[in-house]
């Protein structure tokens, strides 16, 4: 019933809440990162600008002592206090040479990238990019401070930042989801006892009822679950109190239309048959052309009276409780092979003793054998019915059991079998004496009833089944 191969909610919100931090922790690093550079650019914009106003300065020193033997560009006092691993301070001339030029080594604690890291971060960010400041003098620019990031120095330190954020998600992400799972099984621990009470109403108790839950929306589920079973018992209660009234009137109405059939019409094919011998009689000395007719009212009269008769039986079946169950059977198969003439045949067998069965039990058997072989005969286009009744013997004596099994090698699946009346009231006659019934078709051909009755019913349901 339950496709244990599919993953259940808890590992499924799990995956969920990862693939978020995930993203997060993604997001976070790529934060991080856009504001390192962002930082970086700033810092290096802020030495060339330093860088440019030292200059500056430089060449105003030299004009106003007039000394033109003074060195210039003199970047040392500003590469010695802002000078860091991989970045590089210059002085571009105006002509676009670069006079002059230091450059910080590369630090060893970064270490190398990944390649596919240092080739999208790359592409992102650019890195190397020059920051840039016009020196001016007197209003005229002789050259520009250039400063810039060595690329292979500035992508170091973006992985050994991003590498600790890479980190801390190796570590942090398996213990979130350890926990996230651990609580969610915790919260959904009642959804077990909700599908149990699903299963039992599956199989038919409508007893099962759900207990108080702690989360809101579990606790409504709850609800409208005890409500729909309580629903459902008090609906299949009063469908089956209809069914077994429809039955009761049924079987009233059939013994009715029995006493009228016997009563009346059986009356006139006897009147008719006495006429007809009258007749026969008078015919035979006045009129000899007229014995073939009589003879053939006669044999008409004859005919419809044992068509009478079995219609009688079928509708007002001999007492079980004198006959006893294996003989009211065994004619009733007898009464069939003998209408059906072989198509379909009809077998028996019995196996156990059936004399002690309370008369509810057999009549309900009876009725039951009774639909069970109409249904065969007239629906499933069979060659071959067979009927086996059991009484399984058992340790108490009120364990007894009586199984029923009627198997036919006609068409599977036939809707009038499956969803008529009949079946229906099958259903309702073995639901009154305590018992369980199952129907079951072939994948090519055949159907097979199953119908297994306690053999002590108590009183009250002995007279339901009635």
């Amino acid at each position: 019933m339950w496709n244990r191969l599919k993953p259940d909610l808890k590992l499924r919100l799990t995956l969920r809440v990862a693939a978020i931090s995930t993203l997060c922790f993604a997001a976070i690093s790529a934060y991080f990162l856009v504001e390192a550079d962002r930082s970086v650019h700033t810092r290096i914009d802020a030495i060339a600008s330093l860088a440019a106003r030292t200059l500056e300065l430089q060449q105003n020193k030299i004009q106003w002592v007039n000394h033109p033997r003074a060195e210039f560009p003199d970047l040392d006092n500003v590469a010695a206090s802002v000078m860091a691993p991989g970045l590089c301070l210059a002085f571009r001339a105006g002509n676009g040479d670069t006079v002059q030029r230091f450059c910080g080594g590369a630090s060893g604690a970064a270490g190398h990238p990944p390649q596919v890291f240092a080739t999208l971060y790359r592409k992102l960010f650019d890195p190397g990019r020059e920051a840039t400041h016009a020196v001016t003098v007197r209003g005229t620019t002789i050259g520009e401070a250039v400063t810039w990031i060595d690329p292979a120095v500035q992508t170091a330190e973006a992985w050994h930042d991003a590498g600790r954020l890479i980190a801390a998600l190796a570590i942090v992400l398996p213990l979130l989801c350890a926990l996230v799972y651990a609580a969610l099984a915790r919260a959904l621990r009642p959804t077990r006892i909700i599908r149990d009470g699903l299963e039992r109403m599956a199989a038919d108790d409508l007893t099962a009822r759900l207990p108080p839950f702690e989360l809101a929306e579990l606790s409504a589920i709850r609800d409208v679950f005890n409500h729909l079973a309580e629903r459902l018992s008090t609906t299949l209660a009063e469908r089956s109190e209809l069914t077994r009234r429809l039955i009761v009137v049924q079987d009233e109405e059939r013994r009715h239309l029995a006493r009228e059939l016997h009563d009346e019409f059986g009356q006139s094919l006897a009147a008719i048959r006495a006429l007809a011998a009258s007749a026969h009689q008078t015919a035979a000395q006045d009129c000899p052309a007229l014995l073939p007719e009589c003879d053939g009212i006669s044999r008409t009269a004859t005919g419809m009276m044992e068509t009478l008769r079995g219609a009688l039986f079928r509708l007002r079946p001999p007492d079980v409780d004198e006959l006893g169950l294996v003989a009211s059977l065994e004619g009733l198969v007898a009464g069939w092979n003998g209408r059906s003439r072989g198509q379909p045949r009809f077998e028996c067998r019995f196996d156990g003793a059936f004399e002690s069965l309370p008369a509810a039990v057999g009549a309900g058997l009876y009725r039951i054998v009774q639909e069970a072989l109409t249904n065969a005969a007239k629906h499933a286009g069979a060659t071959r019915v067979t009927l086996e009744l059991t009484a399984r013997e058992a340790a108490a004596h009120d364990d007894r059991t009586i199984a029923l099994c009627i198997a036919d090698d006609g068409r599977p699946g036939d809707t009038a079998v499956t969803t008529g009346m009949g079946l229906l009231g099958m259903r309702e006659r073995v639901a009154a004496l305590g018992g369980r019934l199952s129907f079951e078709t072939g994948a090519d051909r055949g159907a097979t009833l199953h119908v297994v009755i306690p053999a002590s019913v108590h009183p009250t349901v002995m007279e339901r089944a009635a």
